[in-house]
């Protein structure tokens, strides 16, 4: 597929971008520069080789979900300058 400049206009139509003469130049050189290497990256023999989402053989090592500091709820109101309940108590900052 080569890319021409009614495409080059339908994409940037498409895309809200205006584009002077020699813009449009550049991005149809640079999608047939694109489009060419996806041509010779093609002509590779894959056969027998596994589909790959990613380069690397990396597998997630999650850890276990485990709660560390508990419940402070009880500490952290004893510190408060004024508690109600299991809220803190704070002055007014909303006018009725």
């Amino acid at each position: 597929m080569k890319i021409d400049d009614r495409l080059i206009e339908y994409i940037a139509e498409l895309s809200k971008l205006k584009l002077t003469p020699d813009e449009k130049e550049r991005r149809k050189a640079d999608l047939n520069d694109i489009l060419g290497y996806m041509d010779k990256l093609n002509e590779l023999d894959t056969t027998g080789r596994p589909e790959m989402t990613h380069p690397f053989e990396a597998n997630n090592r999650f850890r276990e979900d485990r709660v560390t500091n508990g419940d402070r709820r009880a500490e952290m109101l004893d510190n408060a300058p004024a508690a109600e309940g299991d809220y803190f108590k704070v002055f007014k900052t909303v006018e009725d």
